[in-house]
C-alpha cells in the first residue's frame, strides 16, 4: 500500500516539525510557507527535536495554495486568527477527497473547515507539545510532543483515524487517537486557558507562574473553573487531570506559551478560540467561568494596545 501524501497549511512551530517528521518517514508532504518560503527552497527544513534532531534538505514547498496537489491528509496548523483564510487554503489540497485533521488550539474550531469540506471530512486534535519556530525554516521542539485527536462529527474511532495515527506513530512521533474530541479539547483547555492567558497578563513564562505561590494560587484556581465548565457542558475530564495539569507544568522546560511569543511579536493573540469560543458554550448551558472571563477581558484590552502600538 502506498504511503498517505500530507499537505500542512502552517509550517510553524507544530506544522513544520510533525510535516517535517512525516516527510522524514517517507511520505509525500506539501508544506505551505509564506515568509520562509525563499529560504526553505533554498536551505531545506531544519528541526532540532528532543526525539533527534534532522533537515529536511528537498522540501516539496509551495507559497500558493494554488498550487498544492490533491492529498490525502490535509493538516491545519495555522493560527486559528488566520482561519477566515481556509475557505481558499483548503479547496487545491481536499479537492479529491481528502480529509482535513485540524491541529489547533481552542474550541469549535473544527467549524472553519467544516464550512470548506463538510462534517464527515474533518477530524480535530490536540498537541500537547512545547515547540518554537526560532528562524526561517528553523523548529526547536524542546518538551513533550503528544497528539491527541479524533473525529470531529463521530463518537468512534474510524479506520482513517487508525490510518493516520499508524503513519504518525511509524514516523516517530507520540500520537494517540480518542473517539471523544470535545474531553480532549476541554483537558488541553485547562493549560491553554491559564497558563497562555497568565503568561501575557503576568509577563511571566510558565516556570515563573508554577514558582510563585500567588500566581500558582491563581492558575490551580483557573484550571478548576475550566473543569467545571467542561462538565457543565457534559463533558468529563478526569477529576485527576487538575493536578497533572500543574504537575506536568511543573516539570516543563522554562516555555514561553505561544501566546505569550505572539503578544512579543505583536501578532493578534488567538483569543477568541481559546477563550471566547469555551465561555460562550458554557455560558449555553447556564454556566459562568468568572475568572476565565475577567482572565479573557483583561487579554482583550491588552490584545488591542499591543496592536495598536505596532
Amino acid at each position: 500500500m502506498d504511503k498517505q501524501s500530507y499537505a500542512i497549511i502552517g509550517t510553524g512551530a507544530l506544522g513544520g516539525l510533525y510535516g517535517g517528521m512525516l516527510a522524514k518517514a517517507g511520505h509525500e508532504v506539501h508544506f505551505l510557507l509564506h515568509s520562509d518560503y525563499d529560504h526553505v527552497c533554498d536551505h531545506g527544513l531544519k528541526v532540532e527535536s528532543i526525539w533527534g534532531d534532522f533537515h529536511v534538505s528537498n522540501v516539496n514547498a509551495h507559497q500558493s495554495a494554488d498550487s498544492l496537489p490533491p492529498c490525502d491528509v490535509t493538516i491545519v496548523a495555522l493560527k486559528t486568527t488566520r482561519n477566515h483564510l481556509l475557505a481558499q487554503l483548503l479547496p487545491p489540497p481536499t479537492c479529491d477527497g481528502g480529509v482535513v485533521l485540524v491541529l489547533q488550539n481552542g474550541l469549535n474550531i473544527e467549524l472553519d473547515s467544516v464550512d470548506v469540506v463538510g462534517h464527515d471530512r474533518v477530524l480535530g486534535g490536540c498537541c500537547f507539545l512545547c515547540s518554537n519556530k526560532v528562524g526561517p525554516g528553523h523548529i526547536h521542539h524542546l518538551d513533550f510532543g503528544r497528539i491527541v485527536f479524533g473525529e470531529f462529527s463521530q463518537r468512534e474511532i474510524t479506520p482513517r483515524a487508525r490510518q493516520i495515527c499508524d503513519d504518525l506513530v511509524a514516523a516517530g512521533i507520540d500520537a494517540h487517537l480518542s473517539d471523544d474530541l470535545a474531553m480532549v479539547r476541554w483537558r488541553k483547555l485547562m493549560w491553554n486557558i491559564p497558563f497562555n492567558g497568565l503568561s501575557v497578563a503576568l509577563n511571566a513564562s510558565t516556570k515563573e507562574i508554577v514558582d510563585d505561590p500567588h500566581s500558582a494560587a491563581l492558575a490551580d484556581a483557573i484550571i478548576r473553573e475550566v473543569h467545571a465548565g467542561a462538565a457543565a457542558c457534559g463533558v468529563t475530564v478526569p477529576d485527576e487531570m487538575i493536578a497533572k495539569t500543574m504537575d506536568n507544568t511543573r516539570k516543563m522546560v522554562p516555555y514561553d506559551s505561544s501566546m505569550r511569543l505572539d503578544f512579543l511579536n505583536q501578532r493578534p493573540m488567538e483569543l477568541q478560540s481559546i477563550f471566547g469560543n469555551p465561555l460562550a458554550t458554557a455560558s449555553e448551558h447556564g454556566h459562568t467561568m468568572p475568572r476565565v472571563e475577567m482572565l479573557y477581558q483583561e487579554l482583550r484590552f491588552i490584545d488591542k494596545a499591543n496592536l495598536a502600538a505596532k
